[in-house]
């Protein structure tokens, strides 16, 4: 495929040294599903596998003006966000996209360094919520995170799980994948405004994996700047992510990393995930 025709994906995020999560680990996910990835830094951290020591938040107007910068030069094809440390920030990104409602956006937030190392995490929650979410063709993110989302001052009682996405569904975001890790399965719901579209079940990993929810994001985006529906985008993206976190791989002494090129190592008789059970409902795979 020539530069001229490879789709471009806009990823917004923090720099994560490893490589596990952030904009390192959306350039990988891109560059293996056949994209293009160019970046904005919100801010970035100071950590290993492990722990996270720092996080350093980027002046707005600086991530403001290099996302113009590169939407002027290039034809970007899909936007993913990730995280972000303040709500001027997502104040800053979310004015930038709104002039290019064409382009697919995939949000998938991170509020797992709020309370250690965000100050004003309702206020960033609250941005989020009234600024990114209505713009957002899909949304990926955990139960808290919903439901966070969905009630972000957290002010009055906390909504039950199908309020929280029938309420962020009607404030604009047209798809929300819900994540849900329990005992023994990753469950993978996706809705929009016809309720329920599919359910998708995973063998959980054995260890803890960084990066789940980015390569998700990023798979996504990816598969959008390629052409595809949202729907049938996210159900590709999970089997990417479910090869990629089967052969996760530990570099240092923390957490695992998926391994985003797994098909480039794979010999041909290795497993692919299970087609769907026969005794599964409509929309339901297990795998």
């Amino acid at each position: 495929m020539s530069s001229e025709t490879l789709p471009i994906v806009l990823t917004f995020g923090l720099s994560d040294p490893t490589g596990g999560s952030g904009l390192q680990a959306d350039l990988l996910t891109l560059a293996s599903m056949g994209c293009h990835g160019v970046t904005v830094l919100t801010g970035y951290t100071v950590r290993d596998s492990a722990s996270c020591d720092e996080v350093t938040g980027l002046d707005p107007d600086t991530v403001a003006t290099q996302a113009r910068m590169l939407l002027e030069d290039m034809p970007i094809a899909a936007f993913k966000i990730g995280a972000a440390t303040r709500a001027e920030v997502v104040s800053a990104i979310a004015e930038v996209v709104a002039d290019y409602d064409d382009i697919p956006l995939i949000l998938a937030p991170d509020f797992t360094l709020d309370d250690e190392h965000v100050l004003a995490a309702d206020e960033l929650r609250e941005s989020i919520a009234d600024l990114l979410a209505p713009q957002t063709t899909l949304l990926v993110a955990d139960h808290a995170t919903l439901l966070a989302l969905a009630q972000p001052d957290g002010d009055a009682d906390t909504p039950t799980l199908d309020a929280a996405i029938s309420h962020l569904l009607s404030q604009g975001a047209e798809y929300i994948l819900s994540t849900e890790t329990g005992t023994h399965r990753l469950v993978n719901t996706l809705f929009s405004e016809e309720g329920q579209l599919r359910q998708d079940m995973w063998d959980r990993p054995a260890h803890r994996i960084m990066g789940i929810t980015d390569t998700l994001g990023a798979a996504i985006a990816a598969l959008l700047a390629n052409g595809q529906e949202p729907a049938e985008a996210a159900r590709e993206a999970q089997e990417y992510l479910y090869q990629a976190a089967r052969n996760a791989f530990r570099p240092g002494m923390g957490a695992y990393l998926p391994d985003r090129f797994f098909w480039a190592r794979n010999n041909e008789e290795d497993d692919a995930p299970p087609e769907s059970a026969p005794d599964a409902p409509p929309g339901e795979a297990r795998h």
